[in-house]
């Protein structure tokens, strides 16, 4: 299933890859990488690698509701024949132990996952796994960090807030996109932003520059109740339990009848809300633990920026041993 936003046209993505990598100084040079391959925005994983100078690089290929095999590697391959890099990468189908223990750096990516007690002990001692997103964000079903810790394996988080990745700065906009599909205009438009985290004065941020009310709270029972509003963002870290459960369902009937109730991250127990009748999007529910809205939503940057990153942070940690560096410890957040 092909992306056909012209803002994704493969010379663009080409041109935004090559900016990114030289502005991250990725450099993986003879190193052997073990990522995904996918469609859209997030073809790009295995071609800024092997733009990066990566020796060899297996993509883990899978038909998925987001495009066939076919699919996959085509998307793939078109923007690494532009690139000039085809030779460097590798396609397969599944995680093999002889293919894993070449692997000098590991992504924590769709494919890729789960990264279980099994597949770490095919890891060589010196492999990194990328985590391609903040520390502070790990979900436990992604990587088995116990294992991690007693093998010796790294898993470096990276800093998505690093000027070179500066992937926080579209969170804003990713509000903005979420509100306008829903129907609500954001501009003039009263919003109650539930955010109990680091991405709090950014969404703010991003929502007040597009013109709207905003009042910030890191939970429901703290929201004013005398206040009428257009909307209510849920941003909330995702716990074992819904963050926002029937009881909060029924404070929402109650004090702000009609507010969209839209779910940004966090997830939340909408049989509750459908039976008050409190009006949700997105309309389809997003894994538990996962972002209700990609940041590929609002087009190729931010991915780009993001793989970039998390490789970055992950060439950083393998180099730390050869070749200390501290401003390219600057983009990493160790578990």
């Amino acid at each position: 299933m092909y992306d056909t936003r012209p803002g994704l046209n493969s010379q663009r993505l080409v041109s935004l890859m090559q900016q990114a990598v030289q502005r991250c100084e990725l450099q993986l040079d003879n190193l052997i990488l073990l990522t995904e391959a996918a469609t859209g925005a997030y073809a790009v994983t295995p071609v800024i690698a092997a733009i990066a100078g990566a020796k060899k690089v297996f993509a883990i290929a899978r038909s998925s509701r987001y495009g066939t095999l076919e699919e996959v590697k085509a998307q793939t391959l078109e923007l690494a024949q532009l690139a000039g890099v085809s030779d460097q990468i590798q396609f397969i189908t599944e995680k093999t132990t002889d293919i894993v223990a070449q692997a000098d750096i590991i992504t924590n990516s769709g494919h890729v996952r789960p990264i279980n007690a099994e597949m770490i002990t095919w890891m060589k001692p010196t492999a990194v796994i990328g985590l391609m997103y903040e520390a502070w964000e790990f979900r436990p079903e992604d990587v088995d960090l116990t294992s991690c810790q007693q093998r010796g394996i790294p898993v470096a988080g990276v800093n998505e807030r690093h000027p070179g990745v500066d992937v926080f700065s579209f969170l804003g906009i990713m509000a903005v996109k979420l509100l306008l599909d829903a129907g609500v205009a954001v501009y003039t438009s009263n919003i109650l932003l539930l955010c109990d985290n680091p991405f709090s004065s950014f969404i703010e941020r991003g929502l007040v520059n597009a013109g709207a009310n905003v009042d910030t709270v890191d939970s429901i029972v703290a929201a004013p109740t005398d206040k009428t509003y257009d909307a209510i963002l849920v941003a909330l870290q995702p716990r074992p339990e819904p963050v926002l459960s029937v009881k909060d369902a029924a404070m929402i009937a109650k004090y702000w009848p009609g507010a969209l109730v839209a779910q940004y991250w966090g997830d939340i127990e909408r049989s509750a809300f459908s039976i008050h009748h409190i009006p949700i999007c997105p309309e389809i529910e997003p894994k538990p633990g996962h972002m209700a809205i990609l940041p590929s939503a609002v087009g190729p940057e931010p991915i780009i920026r993001l793989q970039t990153g998390g490789l970055k942070a992950a060439e950083a940690i393998w180099r730390q041993s050869l070749q200390p560096n501290d401003s390219a410890m600057e983009f990493v957040q160790l578990l």
